[in-house]
């Protein structure tokens, strides 16, 4: 994990503190106001965005090495965006030095992006919301990226400050209708250009043939079927309109309890085992509703459960797992943490920085998934059993581990493609309430909850843990995050596709009564440029070499037999059970004695983990086979790169895994150099080149955060401040005083 504490040669620490000095007087800042404009920058308006409110004469604070300087410009409000447009010296950079998004620029705000707004009247500082009776002299915006931004009112008009704060609270914090949002006006805008589509062959299964499609990949084509009867979502509006059961299923059984009890094929194991879930009955009081719901589980249950040739253990998410509670109050108090208003305030908690880590349980949820899809996966594996899992609605946490699960056992999953197809299949079209958790339309703070955030987090401890494994890179998981809250794309702004579909509809006189278009994330060419996108690609990675056709018909052989075999001695036999102790209340209690004799001890369970969990790590990884984290104590780590990344004392110039990463393709360049002399005149195969992006080739000048943090550049202001000459005092004085640590930058 990047430690935060800066140690001086001594081992002492001292920060000075923050002041903001002002070389212009107020009286000059107006009289120059048209020199000022004329430098702004332009405001770039999407198709369908427009200009709200806004205010002139407005300094963008700047926090650098514990001093504050500010930027004069305007601060912009429109339907889309908060923007603030400086003067023009920050566009004069080359184009090497930032990442650039096309859509976001460094200066804007997304209004999804908004997590809270404060005011700071006297030094005082407060939550604005609401109707305000005083304004603000200045603005602190806290966003979901755990950017901070800080705007001076001081010098600006009554009358602007009145409209620019009220335009803001009211536009980012207010509720607000679906049809309101932005996606609708931008899609309406651009309906008569041609809709752009995913070009990295991501799946989006929302057709039968997508679904049957993934059953012959993964080979469970033989046990599942793809249904169609909740096409046009006759049955359950939060179910997609196609998906797979176990084959023995009737059709009718689904429209039961529209949905609900009924098993849904996620995705089939090499040996023919099965991840399957499940969304609970709703609780009745009723005995007669419950025989009926008691029969029907019992039904249910002999389709899933043939032993010895079928074996399903069942993980009950909503009782023995973290909650949704858990996972809200963990992530608020660990974002805290990155929210930085200033240095001092970043000082001031780097003493007790671990302790507050620790006190927020974030990291502690992040190794529990892990450990459950750790479990799960060695259910499938090891002891070839099914495993259903059970949750109220299964569209939280059952999508995080059945996610999980697949990322570590399907190395088609650490694809770019493939995980983009994973979200699609079990987040997107599994009905994840991405309005609700991500709270787009502010209409009840308790429902936002952190878990599609959660599970990248978890897949980023995979890639920290086994970079070579993955096609993608940290960078695109960062940007991934960061596309939650641009409202352009349809992937994370509905509940359910369902939701989508009601609402895509003709929108304004110009739609011609056709249905709007919206853009999926998967089409990274609407955020970034090519070169940009180089980053988003791991260049470590090598794709697995494609077996010949007679290794094929082996491999195929085999895997028909491990279908055809029962149970081995060495697997639990069906009379001890599968069962953990602290399964599904609700089966227990209409299953009675039969699900009772299934149940195992849990000791016997946290042993057969064990041996697995050691023996897999004891042996060499297989970055093309089954992989497995590290989740002991300082395994677990803070995803830097994104938590950190807009914080300037916590880069490291010229290192962290930037600077590893540059040597390592100035490595693998040589290498392919002399293969090329070596190749010399004869037809050289294709191989992977690793292609690197001209920033990475000047490691020394890069940020440990790279790309987000900007590279390093020779700094206008002296090492040390003219002010800090008098308090260091003569030699003498000097000598005597303890080491300090004294930030040198370039010299």
């Amino acid at each position: 994990m990047l430690g935060k504490a800066v140690v001086g040669a001594g081992g002492g620490t001292k920060v000075l503190k923050p002041s903001f000095v002002s070389y212009v007087r107020p009286e000059e800042i107006h009289t120059n106001e048209k020199e000022v404009t004329e430098k702004e920058v332009t405001l770039h308006l999407l198709p369908g965005e427009e200009l709200l409110c806004e205010a002139s004469t407005v300094l963008k604070y700047v926090q650098e090495d514990s001093c504050q300087r500010g930027i004069c410009g305007r601060l912009v409000c429109t339907d889309f965006k908060i923007a603030f447009l400086g003067s023009d010296e920050s566009a004069l950079e080359n184009d090497e030095t930032q990442f650039k998004n096309k859509v976001i620029g460094e200066n804007d705000i997304t209004l999804h992006c908004v997590d809270q707004i404060y005011g700071v009247f006297d030094e005082k500082k407060k939550t604005l919301f609401g109707q305000l009776k005083k304004y603000p002299e200045k603005l602190i915006i806290h966003c979901k990226d755990l950017r901070v931004f800080h705007f001076c009112l001081r010098y600006t008009k009554e009358e602007e400050v009145k409209r620019i704060v009220s335009g803001i609270i009211h536009h980012t914090l207010a509720p607000k209708r679906l049809k309101r949002l932005f996606l609708f006006s931008y899609a309406a805008a651009v309906q008569s250009s041609a809709a752009t589509s995913p070009k990295s062959h991501t799946v989006m299964f929302d057709t039968l043939e997508d679904w049957c499609r993934e059953l012959e990949r993964t080979r469970g084509s033989v046990k599942y079927k793809a249904v169609s009867v909740n096409e046009g979502y006759r049955v359950c509006e939060r179910l997609p309109a196609y998906f797979v059961v176990p084959t023995p299923l009737p059709e009718e059984n689904v429209s039961r309890f529209q949905g609900h009890g009924v098993p849904i094929w996620c995705w089939s194991c090499h040996n023919g085992c099965a991840l399957l879930k499940m969304s609970a009955l709703p609780k009745e009081q009723d005995d007669s509703v419950l025989q009926t719901q008691k029969s029907f589980l019992e039904g249910i249950y002999r389709i899933i459960h043939r032993p010895p040739y079928e074996i399903v253990k069942t993980e009950d998410l909503s009782s023995n797992f973290v909650s949704l509670q858990d996972i809200q109050t963990a992530y608020s108090k660990f974002k805290q943490l990155f929210l930085i208003d200033n240095s001092t305030e970043f000082w001031d908690t780097d003493i007790k920085w671990f302790s507050l880590l620790e006190s927020s349980s974030w990291l502690d949820i992040i190794r529990r998934c892990l450990k459950k899809a750790i479990e799960i996966v060695e259910c499938l594996e090891a002891q070839n059993m099914n495993v259903l899992l059970v949750e109220e609605n299964a569209s939280d946490l059952c999508c995080l581990v059945s996610s999980l699960v697949q990322v570590m056992m399907d190395p088609h999953c650490r694809t770019s493609a493939g995980f983009q197809s994973l979200i699609q299949k079990e987040w997107v079209m599994g009905g994840h309430c991405f309005l609700d958790r991500c709270n787009h339309l502010r209409q009840s703070d308790k429902e936002e909850v952190p878990v599609f955030l959660l599970f990248l987090d978890c897949v980023w401890q995979l890639v920290h843990q086994h970079p070579p494994a993955f096609e993608f890179t940290e960078t695109y998981l960062t940007v991934l995050s960061d596309s939650l809250y641009i409202p352009i794309f349809s992937t994370f702004f509905f509940n359910s596709p369902h939701q989508k579909e009601t609402n895509m509809g003709k929108e304004g006189p110009d739609a011609q009564g056709k249905p709007l278009s919206l853009l999926t994330v998967w089409d990274w060419s609407v955020q970034f440029e090519p070169k940009a996108q180089m980053l988003l690609r791991n260049p470590l990675y090598v794709e697995k070499p494609k077996l010949d056709k007679g290794q094929r018909k082996g491999t195929r052989f085999k895997h028909q037999r491990q279908l055809s075999l029962p149970l081995t001695q060495s697997k639990s036999s069906p009379k001890r059970g599968f069962l953990r102790e602290e399964t599904d209340h609700l089966f227990k209690n209409l299953l009675g004695k039969r699900i009772s004799k299934l149940i195992n001890s849990s000791d016997e369970l946290q042993d057969t983990f064990r041996e697995f969990y050691d023996s897999w790590h004891s042996k060499p990884t297989d970055y093309h086979g089954l992989l497995l984290p590290h989740i002991e104590g300082p395994e677990i780590r803070v995803w830097a790169q994104r938590y950190l990344r807009w914080i300037p004392e916590a880069q490291i110039l010229g290192g962290g895994t930037v600077a590893t990463m540059s040597k390592l393709l100035e490595m693998m360049e040589e290498v392919q150099s002399l293969q090329e002399k070596i190749n010399e005149g004869h037809h050289r195969q294709e191989a992977p080149q690793a292609e690197a992006p001209s920033l990475l080739r000047n490691s020394a000048r890069l940020s440990s955060l790279f790309p987000f943090a900007l590279l390093q550049r020779p700094s206008s202001k002296p090492v040390l401040p003219t002010s800090g000459w008098k308090a260091l005092g003569d030699e003498e004085d000097l000598a005597k005083r303890e080491d300090e640590f004294v930030d040198l930058g370039d010299v």
